[in-house]
């Protein structure tokens, strides 16, 4: 059977070949063996080795339990998966680095999404990737097969579509709907800056900020850090930076966000944007800054240059100018990487039957991930924790029930 392979393997494969005395017999890709057959898969909890056994769990004793869940459809928590079950839903649209690539395309990335899920918080996740780029059809599917989740994980669904399709998901839907590629990313770069600010002694509410981009994460980051109480925040996509009154390239979406940053009303490019900055946090694409941007920072810049797999500004270029650099690759220090919050937030939400998720959820799930670095292990090269830190998603979990319990979210 044909398979993908980079241009050089089959350099490498042509070049064993033509050695003299050698045959190829067969060609792996270690990758490509994991794949095999896909990632995941359902298993029983219960053995069903008998008659006995199959009366339990399925007819004539399973009317018991249906009937059950007919007189209280709470129940269905109880004595369904629906109590751990969360749907990983997208339409293949801004996968990775890689674009629209399809719903089947897409499979490979929610599988592995999954395989997170169970593995680091025992949830028990489906990739749904649907064969539909159009709003009213995703929204209507997504309802529709709502039923047995206790949680609706949107992953990967372009910009602007996806702030309307969460939006009106989360009006309809009585179960939490949470766009990871948005509230995932903002959730681990607010915990990045609490640390920042610990190490630094500083009050990151008074930091000046520059956000590169003002797609799913661009935005949602700004929010985000607006909701924590940051003031002088300047988001800048492809035509600079964007304010209030701005004509050029906008959306609605766009125009809201104008009316609650940018308070200095600073015009131009990202340059323009970035002088005299505090922290410089990239969301958008490949070399979208230089060492001379970082110059003209303030003292001790702080760069989050998390495009991947090619960030904003080579990291080599950055260290020796900034005091703080943080990439989402796992090759340097300070990975951002949503890993740290989704299996610990849905944790928390679904062991509280939460009906939804807030400000104050995602705020709780920050602070746990950045508390979980203690006072004398902070430095520099390390604000925040590793993705394999078993200490921070039962920190998260506990701390997202604790803040939906107070909001009014739980329904435990």
């Amino acid at each position: 059977m044909p398979r993908a392979g980079s241009r050089e393997e089959k350099k490498i494969v042509k070049a064993i070949k033509s050695i003299s005395g050698v045959k190829v017999l067969r060609v792996m890709d270690r990758t490509f063996t994991a794949h095999e057959g896909g990632k995941i898969e359902i298993r029983p909890k219960i053995p069903v080795r008998d008659r006995n056994d199959l009366s339990k769990v399925y007819t004539p004793g399973v009317a018991r339990i249906c009937r059950d869940i007919h007189e209280c459809i709470d129940h269905a928590y109880r004595y369904t998966i629906k109590g751990n079950s969360v749907a990983v839903i997208t339409d293949g649209t801004a996968v990775l680095g890689l674009g629209d690539i399809g719903p089947e395309a897409s499979m490979p990335v929610m599988e592995g999404k999954a395989m997170i899920f169970k593995e680091f918080a025992g949830i028990d996740a489906f990739p749904i990737p649907l064969k539909t780029h159009d709003v009213e059809e995703i929204i209507a599917t997504v309802r529709i097969i709502s039923t047995p989740f206790g949680g609706i994980n949107l992953e990967d669904i372009s910009a602007p579509r996806c702030f309307e399709i969460e939006r009106r998901l989360r009006e309809i839907c009585d179960i939490p709907v949470i766009h990871d590629d948005q509230h995932g990313t903002a959730v681990v770069v607010l915990a990045a800056l609490i640390n920042v600010g610990r190490l630094l002694r500083k009050d990151i509410r008074k930091l000046k900020v520059v956000i590169s981009g003002a797609g799913a994460a661009g935005m949602a980051n700004a929010w985000m850090l607006l909701a924590y109480g940051i003031r002088d925040i300047i988001v800048c996509d492809r035509a600079g930076a964007i304010w209030k009154g701005r004509k050029n390239d906008m959306n609605p979406y766009k125009k809201t966000l104008a009316a609650k940053t940018n308070p200095r009303m600073v015009r131009g490019s990202i340059s323009d944007a970035l002088r005299g900055a505090n922290v410089f946090l990239g969301l958008s694409a490949p070399n979208v800054i230089s060492g001379d941007d970082i110059r003209g920072m303030a003292k001790d810049p702080i760069v989050f240059a998390l495009a991947n797999p090619e960030p904003e500004i080579a990291p080599e270029e950055a260290l020796p100018l900034a005091r703080i650099l943080a990439t989402g690759r796992s090759d340097y220090p300070n990975q951002i990487n949503n890993m740290l919050c989704f299996p610990g937030i849905f944790r928390g939400l679904l062991d509280v039957r939460a009906s939804g998720v807030n400000e104050e959820v995602k705020c709780a799930a920050a602070k746990a991930i950045a508390y979980t670095v203690k006072d004398d292990e902070l430095h520099e090269d390390y604000i925040i924790p590793s993705i394999f830190d078993r200490k921070v998603v039962p920190a998260v979990a506990h701390a997202v029930a604790e803040a939906a319990k107070k909001t009014g979210l739980a329904r435990l």
